[in-house]
């Protein structure tokens, strides 16, 4: 897959979708940096602390609240662990990307449970 083709598809969406402020986008910058070292394999296991630390976000209020909007958004599929210990899993959806990214196994199946 080449990468530089796919971030210029990227830059380009999330550039034009107005929604979007620089907090997102350094977060999704960061995300997409993973996803990179992991091969263009989703999900990515992530850790709040150091993707704050990466974008410079000094509030979890503000971290948080451009996580669930990227996911609302239709850019990224959040999968929270709600355990300190075990981290969170994020699937980047991909503009131009084949289907295979939206296919993200759940990640938590406890969560499944608990919502039953």
């Amino acid at each position: 897959m080449n990468s530089q083709l796919l971030f210029s598809d990227l830059f380009r969406v999330m550039a034009a979708d107005r929604r979007i402020n620089v907090w997102h986008f350094s977060i999704y910058m960061s995300l997409f940096h993973k996803w990179l070292l992991n091969g263009f394999v989703n999900p990515v296991a992530i850790s709040r602390k150091e993707i704050m630390g990466q974008t410079h976000i000094g509030s979890i209020v503000t971290y948080h609240k451009c996580i669930r909007q990227l996911n609302d958004f239709g850019y990224i599929i959040y999968e929270p662990s709600y355990n300190p210990f075990i981290g969170s899993y994020v699937s980047l959806l991909v503009p131009g990307k084949l289907p295979e990214t939206f296919k993200v196994p759940n990640r938590h199946p406890e969560k499944l449970k608990q919502k039953t």
